[in-house]
């Protein structure tokens, strides 16, 4: 029983010390310098290293393979001495458990039984020679008598391999707990080199991190507005300038911009080239509706619209506001409550869109059309799902929004816009509106409304509406009044909107007035009041709700 549970411990300690070393990527036995030489993870830091080296500083793949590599190569040498420790450790023991110990205990078993088989001979030949000297001469006698010694001797020889047999025996199971030790120091090892390796992999992730992180070169479709100007340290984000630099020099009178979809290969060859910052855009100059379309996804991609989402609600409500006039206020006051980045890339773009809608004649992009095509892109809902389902919730209040801010973009937007604000074009910048006089005050929320919604003989918060009066009128929002004179200069005061956009932005979405003051009298278009002037301005209004529902149709089948 216990010779074959020895073994068993012999043939099992074999098998694994067979196992645990096809495990090991190192040569046995090797020093510690020709076996770090041999891992295959030396072999991959080298290659990446000089891959790194090939590639240059210049590029990000060429940096994050030259950190990798140098990785790679701590993580050998902490492999190298992991498996010298195993091999010391482990190894070794098992093999002289198996392959030395084991089978001199087997051997010493083995010798046991030929001494006794050498014993029972010499016993058999003392017996013949105790019987024959009983009859016969003396020296026979002494014959058996050095038969016996023999006898003696063998006997002797077998109580001592006995002895020893079972002393190894005894060491053995009393060492048993020893070479169960063999298995934690393995597992010990073990979990001493990952935790080892660990550490090396913890301490070069925050310099790859950091690397990356610093790299500017990164995609900005789908990239969130503040994280891509903060890394490629712009005020206005790129695609956004780029198309619009585009488009002020090849677009402006193309027919339906924003409208017609553009080339599928096209669109996505430009957007890979505004994903890689790079300044050759030539070729797409005489496409401008690819350059419109990969706008267009820019801020359809954006991962937060442009108008933010955490004034959704308000921007719905503002839009609300069934006074024209009170409406517009109410659109400023939510338009300022835009997180910088966002204001600032929006005050932008709509000075754009302005300058657009002023050659609706030839493109047909009035103020109304715009807002219809690209609204949906600058502010949705954060529970909505698809395009199409945003595009469905959202068109009618978005363009309610969006139309007015382009109509009178001027007086939402009073400062001058630099198009080439990077100067990274080489077009000549379109002549500042210089004629921009507007009345406004920095320190307080209430706005001058544009000249082409108030006049003299229409102010609602004039006490004397005779038009021989002056031109003074004062806005009053709470306890605070101001005092402003209105501009009558044509620079100042934007031209009436279109019949369909003055349907669209004021006929649409009206509810009861957020403020509590009193409605001035409806008036019509040429100044008039009465039941004529309101039945002209109704049918104005249904006809250009109906033809601005045309328009939100034909753009949301384009979507689908």
């Amino acid at each position: 029983c216990i010779e074959r549970r020895m073994e068993l411990v012999r043939v099992v300690s074999h098998n694994t010390h067979k196992r645990m070393v096809s495990c090991l990527q190192g040569h046995i036995g090797a020093e510690a310098e020709k076996r770090h030489k041999k891992l295959p993870l030396t072999s991959l830091s080298q290659a990446m290293v000089e891959g790194g080296n090939q590639l240059g500083e210049d590029s990000l793949i060429g940096k994050m393979m030259e950190v990798c590599g140098e990785a790679e190569n701590r993580l050998a040498s902490e492999l190298m001495q992991h498996e010298l420790q195993i091999e010391k450790d482990v190894l070794d023991p098992l093999s002289q458990l198996a392959e030395v110990d084991i089978p001199n205990i087997l051997k010493q078993r083995k010798q046991l039984a030929k001494l006794v088989l050498d014993y029972d001979s010499a016993r058999a030949r003392f017996a013949t020679k105790s019987i024959i000297s009983g009859t016969n001469t003396q020296a026979l006698t002494a014959k058996a008598d050095l038969l016996k010694e023999e006898m003696d001797e063998a006997m002797n020889k077998v109580e001592l391999c006995k002895d020893q047999l079972a002393a190894d025996m005894y060491s053995f199971f009393s060492k048993e707990g020893d070479y169960a030790c063999y298995f934690v120091t393995l597992l010990e090892a073990q979990a001493d080199y990952h935790r080892k390796s660990l550490t090396v992999l913890e301490n070069v992730l925050p310099t790859i991190q950091a690397q990356q992180d610093s790299w500017t070169e990164k995609p900005a479709f789908g990239t969130g507005l503040d994280e891509h100007l903060k890394r490629s340290g712009r005020e206005i984000a790129l695609p956004l300038e780029a198309c619009v630099m585009m488009l002020l020099e090849t677009g402006m009178k193309e027919e339906g911009l924003f409208r017609i979809a553009a080339g599928a290969s096209k669109l996505k060859k430009l957007k890979a080239a505004l994903d890689c910052s790079t300044s050759q855009l030539e070729e797409f100059y005489s496409d401008p509706h690819a350059v419109a379309g990969a706008l267009k996804s820019y801020l359809r991609e954006l991962p937060e619209p442009l108008m933010s989402y955490q004034i959704y609600d308000e921007w719905i409500q503002a839009s609300s506001v069934s006074d024209p006039d009170k409406r517009l206020q109410a659109l400023w006051v939510v338009c300022d409550k835009l997180p910088k980045n966002n204001k600032t890339n929006l005050r932008y773009l709509v000075k754009f869109l302005s300058k657009l809608a002023q050659d609706s004649e030839v493109n047909k992009m009035t103020p109304s059309n715009i807002a219809i095509v690209l609204g949906p892109n600058l502010l949705w809902a954060k529970t909505e799902g698809s395009l199409a389902e945003m595009a469905a919730a959202t068109s009618v209040h978005v363009v309610a929004i969006v139309e007015p801010i382009i109509q009178h973009a001027d007086w939402f937007f009073p400062e001058d816009v630099e198009f080439n604000v990077s100067g990274m074009f080489a077009m000549p910048t379109p002549a500042s509106n210089h004629n921009n006089h507007l009345d406004y005050d920095c320190g307080t929320i209430e706005r001058k409304r544009p000249g082409s919604m108030v006049g003299p003989e229409n102010d609602p918060t004039r006490k004397d509406n005779t038009p021989n009066k002056h031109s003074d009128y004062t806005l009053r929002r709470g306890s605070n009044t101001l005092g402003r004179k209105q501009h009558t200069s044509p620079a100042f005061q934007p031209p009436l909107p279109p019949v369909e956009a003055q349907g669209q932005g004021h006929g649409a979405g009206q509810v009861p007035q957020l403020s509590a003051e009193p409605q001035p009298q409806s008036q019509s278009p040429s100044g008039g009041s009465g039941p004529e002037a309101s039945q002209h301005s109704l049918a104005q209004g249904l006809a250009a709700l109906a033809a601005a529902q045309q328009l939100l149709a034909q753009h949301t089948e384009e979507l689908r």
